[in-house]
């Protein structure tokens, strides 16, 4: 019970310190966590539990679709793939199909890589604070 509880104090800190970067990563990696336990829902016959999953991750699409920023030239597209992500999603939960599933994962993951990169290398550009 105490580790649960610290685990969540945990969680809650690293979301509230986090910087927007910080915290689109962790989006892409919460979609690609409640994918792959709906894979693992379907594979099992846990219907409700695949529609929770999968409810989860449309859930977090819906949300980067949102946090998008339309100034820039790249969001009509993401927002076109992001868009197809959520499609394909009811797809998968309504045909409990898991190769549908596979194939948004990998959009999710090709995203989370690609921003991983941008942070690494944002990270890498800004100027050093100095040290006390």
């Amino acid at each position: 019970m105490v580790q649960a509880s610290a685990y969540k104090s945990y969680q809650l800190n690293s979301v509230l310190t986090a910087t927007p970067g910080e915290l689109t990563l962790m989006l892409y990696n919460g979609c690609i966590k409640f994918i792959r336990q709906a894979k693992l829902a379907m594979e099992q016959d846990k219907i409700e539990e695949k529609n929770t999953y999968i409810q989860k991750a449309q859930k977090i699409i819906r949300e980067l679709m949102v946090t998008l920023d339309q100034k820039q030239d790249v969001a009509k597209s993401m927002m076109q793939m992001y868009d197809y992500m959520n499609r394909r999603l009811i797809d998968a939960n309504i045909k409990s199909d898991p190769l549908i599933l596979d194939e948004v994962e990998g959009y999710a993951v090709d995203f989370r890589d690609t921003w991983k990169q941008v942070i690494e290398i944002t990270q890498k550009n800004q100027p050093k604070r100095d040290r006390v």
